[in-house]
């Protein structure tokens, strides 16, 4: 079995799974708790915080607890525009956003407020020019993800940072998911960040876990109200097991980051010199300013799930752009935006990598290839 679907999900690391297990089993008590139990998973939980600041180079209190990626965007979209709302009702995001940010963005429209798309150019990056002149008096949030989901390409954070420098009464979002630990941490973080959300399960962490980084002094509404958990942001009773688990998949990752990114850079490389030498193959993903682990191509005249279930009857796992969306059988909403023809965009599958794949099942990938574009030509 080869797994080359590791931007939907990773496989968690033994170590982490080893902390929730750890702390699941030994440590119940709720750390809302008065008692030693509960001081004892207080500690735990905060220790966790403070593991996770240090790794992005913030304080504790900066640091806050979800449920994940979709949880954390939808919460910093909505919640930002509503605390905001007095001073105005604007926003932008960019085109080529998570489902969670540009529904949610969708969802605000509908409540009255004004949304812009911020458009993207023919590569997949976000014309920062045209970011510009979308910008108003009554705008109050731009959100902006890192790393697109779709195609890999690097978004130009610190150029949309300087843009936003003399613009404080603007907070700045940034969909961080598919960068933490894939990415340079100034490329995706930089001190213009209002807000960052993260997900566990897509650095070897546990899924239904993540967290959200909110610059001390920005508001925001509550997520949830309640027993004032999360110095009463999100008030629910913390995943202990699941943040603790999170906390060290976090600091492995971010270890291992410069490896893991020559490793699955060499190994994106040689996929893409091959596919080049197919003449009916499109490749939507680039080399520079992509990250190192998305690649994502099609061939023509042969739709993506075909080609995904084509490559799942050799074990091999791949998947049609954003795990999220790929049961609804759209199209690749990044590559719209790119101006691509939707039967074009129709083909596009995406092969994300991680550290745990080598050169030899890079060979059986390419053998297995050959194999499918042959058996389409008729298609073709």
């Amino acid at each position: 079995m080869i797994y080359l679907d590791n931007s939907a999900t990773t496989r968690p690391y033994p170590e982490a799974l080893t902390a929730y297990t750890e702390v699941a089993s030994k440590i119940w008590g709720n750390p809302s708790s008065l008692h030693s139990l509960g001081s004892q998973a207080a500690r735990i939980l905060e220790a966790s915080r403070r593991q996770i600041a240090e790794l992005l180079g913030k304080s504790a209190q900066e640091i806050f607890f979800t449920s994940g990626g979709t949880e954390g965007d939808n919460w910093v979209i909505k919640g930002v525009a509503f605390e905001k709302a007095p001073f105005g009702r604007h926003i932008i995001v960019s085109s080529i956003e998570h489902p969670a940010v540009k529904e949610s963005a969708l969802w605000l429209k509908g409540q009255g407020f004004e949304v812009d798309f911020a458009p993207v150019d023919q590569s997949g990056f976000v014309d920062v020019d045209r970011l510009a002149a979308l910008i108003r008096p009554d705008t109050t949030l731009v959100s902006i993800m890192a790393v697109n989901n779709e195609i890999g390409s690097i978004q130009p954070i610190q150029a949309i940072s300087e843009l936003l420098a003399d613009k404080p009464a603007i907070s700045f979002h940034v969909d961080a998911v598919q960068a933490a630990a894939k990415i340079p941490r100034a490329d995706y973080l930089t001190e213009r960040v209002d807000f960052a959300t993260f997900s566990s399960h897509k650095f070897h962490g546990l899924r239904g876990v993540g967290f959200v980084y909110i610059k001390a002094g920005k508001k925001i509404t509550p997520l949830l109200t309640g027993g004032g958990q999360e110095s009463d942001k999100r008030s629910t009773t913390e995943n202990l097991a699941g943040i603790a688990a999170t906390a060290k998949a976090l600091r492995l990752s971010m270890e291992n980051q410069a490896a893991s990114a020559s490793r699955t850079a060499k190994m994106k490389a040689v996929i893409l010199e091959e596919l080049a030498a197919y003449p009916d193959v499109t490749v939507f993903s680039g080399r520079e300013n992509f990250a190192p682990h998305i690649l994502t191509f099609g061939i023509r005249g042969v739709r993506g799930e075909v080609v995904v279930h084509a490559f799942e009857d050799y074990e091999i796992y791949i998947s049609t752009t954003s795990a999220c969306s790929s049961k609804a059988g759209k199209p690749a909403g990044t590559l719209i935006a790119m101006g691509i023809e939707k039967s074009l965009a129709q083909t596009a599958v995406r092969v994300s990598l991680d550290a745990d794949n080598d050169m030899g099942q890079m060979e059986q990938f390419l053998t297995t290839f050959k194999i499918i574009y042959e058996k389409t030509r008729k298609v073709r």
